[in-house]
């Protein structure tokens, strides 16, 4: 711990010097796994990369200290070590703790416990005026849910206290086809159940009449003629290809049992990006099969990828959207994107939410978003559950037209829809609201109190941090001839995707501005 508080006064000392100036700063992670670009002025900078340590699991109390630049894969390293593993793991290795908690992240557990910072216990945060202090829903309750999700813009989270559970060694997998979006959903709803046994709920759909939802039970004891199915080496498939063939296999319709390894699961849509990165063989024409998905596998790993990703400008080029419904609206959304927008696959994940959203979206009245359901007694049943509401995540994940303006209409076509269904989106991915629209959607007034308490005026919004600035399309100097050249040479095939694989190659930091 010497070493974390030595860290965090180094912290808490520049964030003072900031303050007493009132210069807004941003922070320094060392990566991201987020698709909006983010340049940091390294003389506006926090430099919190060295926060990156797991310090402690506590075997009986089933609780660890983590650094909030720890990884995911580091952090299940560390605690499966103990024969444990966070309740929610996000799929990308690379997203860290803070991240997650920050950006109000999930996973196929989320039907079970929520997003991951619902499996957070208590933070250590600088606040924005230097001063160190920690915060739960016992102590600054207001201030620890305003962190969650607000992306560091009320201070610096530099430590956190997360819950654990019991590990297994096998998740217990088990593949059902579906053959619509209602059927999906319905079948998402049933295994979503307490009583259906499963620990992890997701679904892909393939197209409107084709997809596939994906049970896990974490377990010990397989049948001996269960077979264990890999995912994280260079010879093993994509996950969503393996989920794809497998029901093509059965043409009854049945269901496909097997296992993988829980490591293998938790990070099974690391090679390949859910199915992105096959968005990259055609860019670069080149044959997508086992032999080359092998060959380039290096380049197939999500960290890569979204290196790749900033350095070649292409976030601008592909839908990469995360969309929250209620459950009862999630039909006319996937059905709205695959109509309007013909963006296939689509990723579902079922997410239960006890109390207030980040940020405080001024959701949809339930009569409004169409969620009332009455039950026998003629009661509305989500009052008669009290605060429990359940919602679908929808991932939306795929090329964009090439005219940019298009491109950004498309993207706000799904913002629209989202709200006028009474869900929201997530901000990690480029938003293209207005300030106007923004501030309709988010409780500001509750959000600028908490800013004002804890000293935070100064720092960055959240909106700020997000929106896309559609003043330039691109982020290439054209007032010059010089500039003109270098942006018509930008867009020639395939320039800008080159300098993105050699940006990888070369290990040069993406984040930090010149």
């Amino acid at each position: 711990m010497d070493d974390h508080t030595k860290a965090v006064a180094r912290i808490s000392a520049q964030v003072f010097s900031f303050y007493q100036d009132k210069v807004p700063f941003r922070l320094y992670h060392g990566s991201t796994n987020s698709t909006n670009s983010r340049k940091v002025d390294p003389s506006r900078m926090v430099d919190t990369s060295a926060l990156n340590h797991v310090l402690n699991v506590n075997v009986e109390s089933k609780t660890c200290l983590v650094e909030p630049n720890v990884s995911m894969d580091q952090l299940v390293d560390a605690t499966l070590a103990y024969g444990l593993v966070p309740p929610v793991v996000m799929e990308f290795p690379g997203i860290t703790v803070g991240g997650g908690f920050a950006g109000t992240a999930g996973e196929s557990s989320g039907f079970r416990y929520g997003f991951f910072g619902e499996s957070v216990n208590w933070i250590e945060i600088v606040l924005a005026n230097g001063e160190t202090v920690t915060a739960s829903p016992r102590e600054r309750e207001d201030l620890f849910e305003g962190a969650s999700g607000s992306f560091g813009t009320l201070g610096v989270t530099t430590l956190l206290e997360l819950r654990l559970i019991d590990a297994k060694r096998y998740v217990e997998l088990t593949y059902r086809p579906v053959t619509s979006t209602e059927d999906a959903l319905a079948t998402i709803k049933a295994a979503s159940q307490v009583d259906a046994g499963n620990d992890y709920v997701d679904g892909i759909l393939f197209a409107p009449d084709r997809g596939v939802i994906i049970t896990g039970r974490l377990t010990d004891d397989l049948a001996a003629d269960t077979e264990v199915q890999r995912f994280s080496r260079a010879q093993d498939p994509w996950f969503y290809l393996h989920a794809e063939r497998t029901i093509e296999k059965r043409s009854t319709g049945e269901s496909v049992k097997e296992a993988t390894e829980l490591h293998d699961y938790l990070f099974r849509y690391d090679r390949g990006a859910f199915w992105t990165g096959k968005y990259a063989f055609d860019y670069f024409l080149v044959p997508f099969n086992s032999v080359t998905r092998y060959l380039l596998d290096y380049f197939m790993h999500t960290r890569v990828m979204y290196h790749a990703l900033h350095a070649s400008g292409h976030a601008k080029k592909y839908l990469i959207q995360d969309l929250l419904l209620p459950e009862q609206n999630a039909k006319s959304f996937v059905e709205f994107v695959g109509e309007e927008l013909e963006t296939w696959p689509m990723w579902l994940c079922p997410f239960t939410v006890r109390g207030e959203l980040a940020l405080h979206p001024k959701l949809a009245s339930k009569k409004e978003a169409g969620q009332v359901e009455m039950n026998d007694e003629g009661e509305d049943e989500g009052e008669a559950e009290g605060e429990k509401k359940v919602f679908v995540n929808v991932g939306v994940w795929g090329p964009g037209s090439s005219n940019y303006d298009r491109f950004v209409d498309q993207n706000r076509q799904l913002e629209r829809k989202v709200r006028e269904l009474g869900g929201i989106k997530w901000l990690y991915a480029q938003a293209y609201y207005t300030e106007d629209e923004y501030r309709a959607i988010y409780d500001q007034k509750w959000y600028e109190e908490l800013r004002e308490k804890y000293f935070a005026t100064h720092l960055p919004t959240v909106f700020e941090k997000v929106k896309v600035d559609l003043s330039q399309a691109s982020e290439v100097e054209t007032k010059s001839w010089s500039g003109w050249i270098r942006s018509a040479a930008w867009d020639i095939w395939p320039v800008s995707g080159l300098y993105g694989v050699y940006k990888t190659l070369s290990g040069r930091e993406y984040l930090l501005a010149k």
